[in-house]
């Protein structure tokens, strides 16, 4: 098995590969329903060379069996959002440090140090639930932004507002981190110049409001915060990391982890560069349970390592950290 210190210490491809390809090997003898899973496709390590030939989980297998590739203590269990009496994912985590190595160096590579950051997050979707791994992140980032002002809002949006422009005066870095419908609901009520915020939509609606593109919520959430840009994240219950984007919907990832798209017709024939496709993806931080995911969404690849999501297969679920459907 490899060690947490070579995941998150990929400096090429090469190394990426090479990790993916032990992560496989790993997989294959260690996860009983990934093994199964590719029982099934008859593919056995001896015909795994290339990264091309790893087989993808479905993503709905975490819906139903225990995915696992540790036989550890689960130390936490992830679940995902749901509507009342559907079937919710669940993600189970053999080693926190890990998700918590991941999430840190991930902000690091993209943002800096979080404590040059005050973080404040309007997650009052997530908090209102148990088991989210977004709230786990977001928490231990206001925790190690050292900041007395970082914290959580759940429906004081007059709070917020007093205290985004109170540490804006002051020219103190900020990360508003939030889900869709209640920055909307903070614009709508509120007017900003913001100088020195770094605005931060994780997606969804969550049933609070009638989804809408991406595009058509950047603009209203850029003229609302008087910013040039908004940043989002991309992550889901059944990944332990997350890819950023500084704006313009696209999106990188940290690297150890990556993303492929497939064939929607042929889940088994990888996509090039600029063709939409199924999202797969590589995530070695998913060491304990399944760093290969096929997943519901559409999107495409491009060169230096972005990609953009355009959608989710008509017959999934529009559900927790993903993007919302276009």
């Amino acid at each position: 098995m490899m060690s947490k210190d070579a995941i998150f210490n990929i400096k090429t491809y090469a190394e990426f590969e090479a990790l993916a390809l032990d992560a496989f090997r790993f997989q294959f003898e260690n996860n009983s329903v990934y093994r199964s899973f590719c029982d099934l496709l008859y593919r056995h390590p001896s015909d795994v060379k290339h990264l091309r030939d790893i087989p993808f989980l479905p993503i709905q297998f975490f819906k139903t069996h225990e995915v696992l590739s540790s036989r550890n203590i689960v130390e936490k269990s992830f679940t995902s959002s749901g509507t009342t009496g559907s079937v919710t994912s669940k993600h189970l985590v053999t080693d926190l440090s890990i998700y918590e190595k991941s999430y840190l160096k991930g902000f690091q590579h993209f943002y800096g140090n979080v404590e040059d950051y005050v973080v404040l997050a309007l997650l009052p979707s997530y908090l209102e639930r148990e088991g989210s791994s977004l709230i786990y992140m977001v928490e231990d980032l206001i925790q190690k932004s050292k900041h007395p002002k970082s914290g959580f809002y759940l429906n004081n949006l007059q709070d917020l507002s007093e205290t985004l422009k109170k540490l804006e005066a002051k020219g103190q870095k900020i990360l508003l981190i939030g889900v869709s419908f209640a920055l909307l609901d903070l614009v709508e009520q509120f007017q900003f110049n913001l100088k020195h915020t770094l605005v931060m939509e994780t997606g969804g609606m969550k049933g609070r409001r009638k989804e809408i593109i991406r595009t058509e919520l950047h603009d209203k959430l850029k003229k609302g915060f008087g910013v040039n840009q908004i940043h989002s994240e991309y992550g889901m219950t059944e990944l332990l990391s997350q890819a950023y984007s500084k704006g313009n919907g696209l999106f990188k990832c940290p690297p150890w982890m990556k993303i492929l798209t497939r064939d929607t017709e042929d889940a088994l024939t990888l996509l090039p560069p600029n063709k939409t496709g199924g999202i797969n993806i590589i995530d070695l931080a998913n060491i304990n349970s399944c760093a290969f995911i096929a997943t519901q969404d559409l999107g495409k690849t491009y060169e230096n390592n972005l990609f953009e999501i355009i959608g989710r297969f008509d017959n999934s679920d529009i559900r927790g950290c993903n993007l919302m459907a276009l």
